[in-house]
């Protein structure tokens, strides 16, 4: 079954229903959405000669053409590739280049960037931008084509991810790992109904774009900002313009939403949910969300490698707040979603008991067929038919699964993935540098932020200006260590490993003495 069925479905059902909409205003309806999406497939066909498997990756923030791009693709039988705008060009090339995609749609910010790397990228045939005359000729071109029949297992989306080596890895993620995501939601997360919005605060290449299949499923609206990004007071406003509004959002979010809240007092009748995940949602954090802004609220755990679907804790559990164990549980990222068995594991891949830490496991119909072109990737994390996950917990009791630490020593912030080993290797590459080590140290606001203990050879000097220009110059800001730590030596253990767990103690000292000073 192709994903693009879903609008058909509700194209036919809902034709009048606002499908996507700008800021306060509807951009398209259900019907006409559907008419430019098949015009457009034929175009990608016809125009552009592509065919059933190739991929098309979109470069660009949040905007209506995220929405018809994706469907119009699927409808062809191509491979999406949403890809993070705030990376650097560098990166984007990599995505580009290893997914061997052969038409790239930009935003106008982008447009020059993605047509700049075209002399690299024998394969990038095109690059359009969505405001161009080439773009609206795609959807101007006859419906001549058929939606492409596709196998359960054909990719989709293909999502880009670090992995612990630095390299990027594209997940495949197929039509039935979509469709059954879709279907967990609302068995597990949250209800919605046909006229409901899900608003696109959150990076559509990312989460809340997953998001879109559940409400395009049942004719809800998407609303995409005027400005194209996370403004809390923006987010209010649309809250009033809209009805039964749902968001995707991280932790950080979530408290610059609260913050904004308690100030402002705004009115909340049209918000009905907001999904947080993406990193770490402390306690008292969530239970101050709770109070200031009611139980609105619902939380998901899950990967790229399973998109959105691994636990949730539902609004439910969230609201019980007379249960014996309610902090326990609100601490907790919830239960196994419905099309998912989850198992806390030892080294030998073996269920442990409950209480019990080990590494957290994952198999069910939601999980990545692989990795894109990567086998040796793919066997390690799918090995003996489970998705491991590098993240450690424990399940009390209840099923009631607790995250305890990332094995994999990946950052978390701002809802975005860094992997240490990626900024190490930039940093290694000044000639000045011998040593370096990256870890994540606790942000009030961010979650966590980048910290790089650096070792430089000796009689050697390095300022910290000329490793930050080394970073933007190869990867995105984000990704750039906040402040650097010169050290004689990195700690490490008997078989020369470095020991992160000893450089977060070190920061974690350093903020106990600032407390007492």
């Amino acid at each position: 079954m192709n994903i693009a069925t879903f609008l058909a479905r509700s194209a036919r059902t809902f034709p009048g229903n606002p499908a996507v909409s700008q800021g306060e205003s509807v951009w398209i309806t259900y019907g006409d959405l559907m008419r430019r999406v098949a015009a457009m497939a034929a175009g990608f066909r016809n125009a552009l000669g592509l065919i059933p498997g190739d991929c098309v990756a979109l470069a660009m923030g949040n905007c209506p053409q995220y929405v018809e791009l994706w469907y119009a693709a699927w409808y062809a039988g191509l491979i999406a590739v949403p890809m993070n705008a705030k990376l650097h060009p560098k990166e984007l090339e990599f995505i580009l280049q290893n997914s061997g995609t052969k038409v790239c749609f930009a935003s106008s910010d982008l447009a020059h960037p993605m047509a700049s790397l075209r002399g690299d990228l024998p394969l990038l045939e095109r690059v359009i931008e969505v405001a161009s005359p080439d773009y609206t000729a795609l959807y101007r071109a006859p419906a001549d084509i058929a939606m492409s029949e596709t196998a359960p297992d054909d990719v989709a989306w293909l999502f880009y991810t670090s992995g612990t080596t630095g390299q990027p890895k594209g997940v495949m993620i197929t039509h039935r790992n979509l469709i059954c995501m879709s279907l967990a939601y609302f068995a597990a997360v949250d209800c919605i109904a046909p006229g409901d919005c899900l608003l696109h605060a959150a990076p559509m290449s990312h989460g809340s774009g997953q998001y879109n299949f559940p409400h395009m499923l049942v004719g809800a609206n998407q609303v995409i900002p005027e400005s194209g990004h996370f403004d809390p007071a923006e987010i209010f406003q649309l809250c009033r313009r809209w009805s039964g509004v749902t968001m995707f959002a991280a932790p950080t979010m979530v408290h610059r939403l609260v913050a904004h809240a308690r100030k402002h007092t705004p009115a909340l009748d049209g918000l009905k949910t907001i999904v947080y995940g993406g990193g770490p949602m402390y306690l008292q954090d969530i239970k101050a969300a709770l109070e200031t802004m009611g139980p609105r609220f619902a939380q998901i755990y899950g990967q790229g490698e399973s998109p959105m679907t691994i636990t949730a804790l539902s609004k439910f559990h969230i609201g019980a707040r007379n249960h014996p164990r309610y902090e326990e549980r609100l601490a907790s990222v919830g239960v196994a979603q419905p099309p998912v068995e989850v198992r806390v594991a030892d080294a030998q891949d073996l269920a442990l008991p409950a209480g019990e830490i080990g590494e957290i496991l994952v198999r069910g119909d939601t999980v990545m067929r692989g990795y894109w072109r990567n086998p040796d990737a793919s066997m390690e994390t799918l090995r003996n038919g489970w998705l491991h996950t590098g993240d450690v917990g424990s399940f009390d009791d209840d099923g009631f699964l607790t995250l305890r630490d990332r094995s994999k020593d990946m950052i978390i912030s701002g809802g975005s993935n860094i992997y240490p080993r990626e900024v190490e290797e930039i940093l290694l590459r000044h000639p000045a540098v011998s040593e370096v080590s990256v870890v994540g140290r606790p942000h009030a606001e961010w979650g966590e932020e980048v910290i790089a203990f650096v070792v430089v050879h000796d009689g050697s000097k390095v300022l910290e200006q000329e490793l930050d220009t080394l970073c933007l110059d190869h990867i995105a800001r984000f990704k750039r260590p906040k402040s650097y730590r010169f050290v004689p030596d990195l700690p490490k253990n008997n078989y020369g490993k470095v020991l992160k767990t000893e450089l977060r103690a070190r920061l974690s000292g350093e903020a106990d003495e600032n407390k007492n000073r």
